[in-house]
């Protein structure tokens, strides 16, 4: 009991703490932060339905922000960024990530085009000091004003089919007009940032506040009826999409070409950290890959279990679940690329047992996005 409440006093709280607790949520630490793991005595699953058939609401105050300025702002994020942001317009967002000259994974983040000479990225919780370290050192020779604001922001994540006439009724913030993966300002009366992308399969959208503002919004939502979701039901929806979760499935030996990630990298940028590195992973393959893997079983394959072909290890699980969605047990893992082709049979070692099981798709469950 001591070293747990020694834990809390080290964990971050976000500005919904209160809230959570009143709601009777189980709190873990996470990323630094005391963060609700679920609130329903059931479990994930009813929190994990109503995103996929409703509307649930996440507090995701514990995310990282930072913002650049100035006007070498999109040279620098350029440099330090796979994805290509020249020239974007303004409320367009990117994903991409932010890479090791050899290859490895930063962070994978979102990058809003505010406005000209104007960016807004978005950093995991896990990684705010690091890739705060990590941007200063790569600033010098950028005539640039670089702000790590994370802790002037809270933020919500309205996720669900239903998010869109929850927004626009229970909140009154018009965001209809909003395609996937765009934003705005809006005051309300204060000026909040509103976004369309979403961590769950869903569509969604994501509101950048002051905490007070967040506070309020989220009192108003859960007044109206909307389900408040943890970090349980974030992860099994976001798997079951095939959307990676730093530490998991993108780490500092884990490159998004290994990742099945190069769509966000682009090689035709004149230069960005990693590139070189990243290109000759490209065109000359590489050692390990990730993959899904589905079992003939209900037995559930976790992080770290080992992934066998003929009896001899393989790769790693990096996620694994009994899908609520699809009622699978499936699997992400990081193999020998030999064995990466789909519908390979290979073996997964389950504590004592080995179970069967076939390389499949990433993606277990179909995205259902407004595009």
């Amino acid at each position: 009991m001591a070293i747990q409440q020694e834990l809390k006093k080290r964990n971050k709280q976000t500005c919904l703490h209160d809230k959570h607790l009143s709601l009777g949520a189980m709190m873990v630490s996470f990323g630094g932060f005391d963060m609700p793991l679920l609130y329903q005595s059931a479990g994930i699953a009813p929190e994990h339905m109503a995103v996929r058939e409703r509307v649930g609401l996440f507090d995701v105050s514990h995310m990282g922000e930072v913002t650049v300025r100035g006007v070498d702002a999109e040279r620098y994020v350029q440099h330090i960024f796979t994805n290509d942001v020249k020239d974007a317009p303004i409320g367009k967002i990117y994903y991409g990530m932010m890479c090791y000259e050899h290859g490895g994974t930063v962070d994978d983040l979102l990058v809003y085009k505010m406005g000209e000479n104007d960016f807004f990225l978005v950093i995991n919780a896990a990684n705010i000091d690091k890739d705060w370290a990590w941007m200063q050192q790569h600033a010098e020779g950028f005539d640039i004003d670089l702000r790590n604001v994370s802790d002037d922001y809270g933020q919500l994540a309205v996720q669900g089919p239903e998010a869109e006439h929850v927004m626009e009724t229970v909140l009154g913030i018009p965001c209809k007009e909003l395609t996937f993966y765009t934003c705005k300002t809006v005051r309300v009366p204060e000026e909040i940032i509103v976004s369309r992308t979403g961590y769950t399969g869903e569509d969604g959208f994501e509101i950048y506040a002051s905490h007070d503002c967040i506070r309020t919004y989220w009192d108003q939502l859960i007044d109206a009826g909307v389900q408040a979701c943890g970090l349980g039901c974030r992860d099994t929806l976001r798997f079951e999409v095939g959307l990676p979760l730093y530490g998991d499935e993108l780490t500092e030996d884990i490159s998004p070409v290994m990742a099945g990630l190069s769509m966000f990298v682009k090689f035709d940028k004149p230069e960005f950290i990693g590139k070189e590195a990243l290109l000759k992973q490209k065109t000359e393959g590489v050692g390990k890959k990730l993959v899904g893997i589905e079992l003939n079983d209900k037995a559930i394959p976790r992080h770290g279990y080992t992934v066998l072909k003929n009896g001899q290890p393989i790769g790693e699980v990096t996620t694994g679940y009994h899908t609520l969605s699809t009622d699978k047990s499936v699997c992400m893992a990081l193999i020998d690329s030999a064995y990466a082709q789909l519908g390979t049979e290979v073996e997964i070692q389950i504590r004592k047992k080995v179970f069967p099981g076939t390389v499949v798709k990433k993606q277990f469950y179909n995205k259902n996005y407004k595009k």
